[in-house]
Parts: structure tokens; sequence; C-alpha cells
């Protein structure tokens, strides 16, 4: 679940280590991304400052892999941008074979630029616009997954204005609920996904009736931190059984779009299997001769990802309450506490203060909200000012989420790449926040004493 329940106690320094092979302590360079010391980049950049990692992105790329071709599966992945949209992460991904599942223009034209094919794109989405439909039509996107019969009906008249015929994909809402936090739920009746599972077979009847179109399959997504495979399981057969439905009324069914949500572990849950996933796969829909389609997201990048972050200062309360860890990083850089209540790990950037005994506290931001909040009663090491932590597993929907409330500037950016690192995005700077700003010219300041 992303809205966190308490299961017992915090995990230690070394609990959270240990689940994390591409993070090490060294008592000489502190906590290590790869083969990185982070205080280094800290040093550099100052904080707070997102970090992800080349290698750990490559690997859990191709375990992802590996599971699907393990299983026999003939299937096809498409990174889900909206998780990381950062155009290293984008080609890291797209060097591996993946292709790209994007949810507006802009992303498709960030994939796009990242060198990504439009062949190799998925566009979803329930609310595209006639022209991010436009745009996808004319970059020759590989498939379009359509959420509704208005969407039908429009993307048939674009297609045949422009004189092209365009490759649909239905996304069929299952009416699973798959768990978690309701803010990340996709596949329930009352979602605002995709198409009613009762209304599919008129609907892809109706599109292949249409100029323009040429449904080539169906699409399902039922959500995000999944981590058993039976929601998977259930999901999956439903869409079977149309594509057996579809079939018998004449229709072709080419693909099946499985979408994503494999859950990863945050605090000390299950992470979700790549291996269960390809099975579930497999025991549904493996013998309808389908190419079949993948769209992971979270699962790829959020543990390759961290934000840095420094103490600003420590309030103390009155006797016996934790006192506030202030951060220099804030809600507006991370938003996912915040928003879903959800649980990221914290670690000191130093050996000497990772060791020190646990006490309890809370971590907050300097943001003018009381949801400013990154930790309640959480059992850290004790950090004074100036000290540097890491927040874990922020590599998905982390920096692409962020803001500039409280006019703060967005914050820089870096890649590891085992024992090298740069910068993949320098600190914005204070101007930037309203160079663009247009004040008119009928609006004079006030004289003092006026």
């Amino acid at each position: 679940m992303d809205a966190y329940q308490p299961l017992g106690a915090d995990p230690t320094v070394a609990e959270l280590l240990a689940r994390r092979p591409h993070l090490s302590m060294r008592v000489a360079g502190g906590l290590l991304l790869e083969g990185v010391p982070l205080a280094a980049i800290a040093d550099a950049l100052g904080t707070p400052t997102w970090v992800i990692g080349a290698g750990t992105l490559r690997a859990r790329a191709r375990r992802l892999r590996a599971a699907l071709d393990d299983a026999g599966l003939d299937a096809a992945v498409h990174y889900a941008v909206k998780a990381n949209d950062h155009l290293a992460v984008l080609r890291i991904l797209s060097a591996e074979g993946f292709g790209a599942d994007v949810v507006s223009g802009g992303e498709l034209r960030r994939a796009r630029m990242a060198g990504i094919a439009g062949s190799r794109i998925v566009f979803s989405g329930v609310g595209k616009s006639a022209g991010e439909l436009r745009l996808a039509i004319g970059e020759g996107v590989g498939q379009i997954n359509v959420e509704s019969a208005e969407e039908i009906e429009l993307l048939s008249r674009i297609a045949g204005t422009m004189g092209r015929r365009v490759a649909v994909a239905l996304r069929v809402n299952p009416d699973i609920d798959a768990g978690g936090h309701t803010k990340i739920a996709t596949g329930r009746a009352s979602d605002k996904f995709g198409i009613a599972y009762g209304d599919a077979l008129a609907l892809y009847a109706r599109a292949a009736a249409l100029p323009g179109l040429e449904p080539v399959g169906l699409a399902v997504h039922i959500g995000s931190q999944i981590a058993a495979p039976t929601p998977f399981r259930q999901a999956f057969a439903r869409i079977a059984a149309l594509v057996v439905g579809l079939r018998e009324s004449g229709h072709a069914v080419r693909t099946v779009d499985c979408g994503g949500g494999l859950g990863v572990s945050y605090r000390d849950e299950d992470e979700g299997s790549p291996r269960a996933l390809a099975g579930a796969m497999r025991a549904t829909l493996g013998d309808l001769g389908l190419l079949l389609v993948v769209e992971p997201g979270r699962w790829l990048v959020a543990p390759a990802g961290l934000l840095l972050g420094s103490v600003v200062l420590v309030k103390r309360q009155g006797a016996g309450e934790p006192p506030f860890i202030v951060l220099d990083c804030a809600m507006n850089d991370l938003l996912r506490p915040s928003l879903y209540e959800a649980w990221h790990g914290l670690l000191p950037l130093s050996a000497s203060r990772a060791s020190a005994a646990p006490r309890g506290a809370h971590v907050v931001g300097p943001v003018c909200e009381s949801g400013d909040s990154f930790a309640r009663d959480r059992m850290l090491p004790p950090l004074q000012v100036g000290d540097r932590v890491a927040i874990l597993d922020t590599g998905a929907y982390g920096a692409v989420m962020s803001s500039t409330y409280n006019a703060r500037p967005l914050a820089a950016q870096a890649l590891v790449d085992g024992t090298r690192w740069t910068t993949i995005r320098p600190r914005q700077e204070i101007s930037a926040l309203w160079r663009d700003e247009i004040v008119p010219d009928w609006i004079m300041p006030r004289r003092v004493g006026a």
C-alpha cells in the first residue's frame, strides 16, 4: 500500500541497506550509490539534489526482460514516461530495447527527443486533446490506447482529415480493485480510466467500422504498487475472455497491453515480482497468439533514485517529545509523502552518524504548509544542523512532480554510472522563477506616502 500503515518497528540502517544492493555504507566514504560517495555529489552541487543510478536502472530493466523471456512470452516493454521523464533516463532504457508509454503531447515529444522511434511509442491517457492526437498521428506512434466512445469518434475524424489509418487498442476497465492507496487505483468501475467492460465488444466493433481506425487489440491497467499476482491474473483473465469474444465475432485481435503496476518496497513490504507478473500473463494470455505489452514505470526507476537534503534546523520540543528535524528539501521537491502519506527511508550520508543509536524524530521541510512532512515519529540516528541525508526510493514520481511552490527553485539532478557521476540538470536559478512573467504596463508601483 502507498498509504503507510505501521507494521512494527522502523527498519534499521542495516535493514534498509540490505534491501538495496545498489547502496552501501563505508567508514571512509559514507553512503554510496553504486560506486560513488553521495557526499561528493552534495559537496559539489549542494542540496537538495536528486541522484539516479544508471547501473541500477539497467540491472532492473534486464531483470524484467529476463522474466518475460524465460516465460516464453512474445512481449514488448514500453517504459511509463510519467514516472521519471528525464532524457537521460529515457535514453538509458531505450538502449535496453524499451519503447515508451506516454500520456501527453509533452511526454511524446520528450520520448522522440530521447531518440525513441514513434513506432515504439504507445499513447495512453483518458483526456487526449485533438492537438495531441494530431501530434501522435503525425509522429507515427505505434498505438493509441483509446479510453472512451467519444475519443474513438474524435480520433476517427482527425485521422480522416489527415488521410491516415491509426492502430488503436481499447483500454478496458475490468472493475478489479488491486488494493493500495485509492489515489493510485485505476481499474475499478468508479475510476475515470478506461471503457466499461460491458461496453468493450460493441465499441470495438464501432471502431472497426469507422474510417481511419484499425483496432488491433485491448489494453488494461489496474493501478500501482501491486505486490501480489492475483489482481493481475483476475484482470488478464477478464481481458482474455474479451479477446475470445471479439475473435468469435470476426474481429482481429493481435495485441494486449497489460499495463504496469508492479510495486516496490519502500519500507519492508514485499516487492512486486517480474516473474510473478510474467507468470500471470503466461497463464491467462499466453496461449492466445498475442503480442503482449507491459508498461513498467515505478518498479524500474523508484529504487534507482534518491533525494539528498541537509538539516537546516533541529527544533526541540518539550520533555519527552520528538524534535522536528527541518531539512532544506520540501514537499515542493518530493510531494509523495504529503500527497499519498507515502513512507520513504532516510539515511545519513555520514557513516559515523548512521552508526549512532536511533531516536524518535519528526522530519519536515521548510515550506509553509502543515503537510510538508517526510516522516512522523521515525526512529533515526540523531541528526544535527549541517548533516546530510538521503531520502530513498525517489526515482519515480519524485523530480517529475516537483514544483516551485514558495518560490523554491527546482533542485539539481545528478546521474551516477558505476564509479563516475555527472550533473544532468543544474539547479534552477532564482531569477528563472519570474523570467517569463509579464506585468502589464498599466500596473504602476504605488509610491509610499501617496
